[in-house]
């Protein structure tokens, strides 16, 4: 059986120890660019759709994140223009999340490697 419970921390609500919703400064941190591309990727990508509160805020989901670092990848990691990053998630959102996923598992395992060369 699954327990599930909500915490509320600085204002965030969290399930499970995952935040509900994280503000356009975290998450700019989290792909270390600056919220005013994460705004304009906003307009331009229809998958990305923050909350926004009572002051206009945004807020985004786990799931907005999501999105995010599929835009991320297909635009900085894979040089797609935005019109192309748009026409390959029109037609082929799954084997970009693949391609995603396995480029994120390939740079943790890097990573690794490269912590493990310098311990020795």
């Amino acid at each position: 059986m699954l327990y599930f419970y909500t915490l509320k921390v600085n204002g965030m609500q969290e399930e499970n120890g995952q935040k509900l919703f994280y503000p356009i400064g975290e998450v700019a941190q989290m792909f270390d660019l600056p919220a005013s591309t994460i705004r304009f990727w906003e307009k331009e990508f229809t998958i990305l759709k923050p909350e926004k509160n009572k002051k206009g805020n945004r807020l985004f989901t786990p799931k907005d994140i999501k999105n995010l670092r599929l835009i991320y990848h297909l635009v900085k990691e894979r040089g797609y223009t935005l019109q192309g990053a748009k026409s390959k998630l029109k037609t082929s959102q799954d084997d970009a999340e693949k391609s995603a996923e396995i480029t994120e598992s390939l740079h943790k395992i890097r990573n690794f490697l490269v912590e493990l060369k310098t311990g020795l």
